[in-house]
């Protein structure tokens, strides 16, 4: 009888050691839930605001006096601007007409021009 009692104390003993090691783990691993939680939120609130400041910097006017400013940038005139065109089935690149202007900013209607191919393409 005693040697069963010892093997039973012994063997309480042990469910109590693995019951408090368990109850640790899971209050360090609870804990750590809480730490990853909460660097999460605040890497949330930090993508926020780089978004936030990204759009203010990628507003078109300041791009513009920034390219004019530091990179003295002008715009390029129609006349300077060259003008491709690919062929899709041929995939055959031409040198196109630029596109005309609208009829109301110059006050007469514009040509209207032909879209087939051109003699000579190839």
């Amino acid at each position: 009888m005693t040697r069963a009692n010892i093997l039973l104390t012994a063997l309480l003993v042990a469910c109590a050691l693995g019951l408090v090691t368990s109850q640790h783990r899971a209050r360090k691993l609870f804990v750590d839930v809480e730490r990853a939680q909460a660097q999460a939120a605040q890497l949330d609130v930090r993508w926020n605001q780089l978004q936030v400041e990204q759009t203010a910097l990628a507003k078109a006017s300041l791009i513009d006096t920034k390219a004019r400013r530091e990179l003295a940038m002008e715009s390029i005139s129609p006349e300077r601007t060259l003008h491709l065109v690919m062929d899709p089935v041929d995939r055959i690149v031409r040198l196109g007409t630029p596109l005309p202007e609208l009829p109301a900013a110059r006050g007469k209607p514009a040509p209207v021009q032909a879209r087939g191919r051109q003699a000579g393409a190839r």
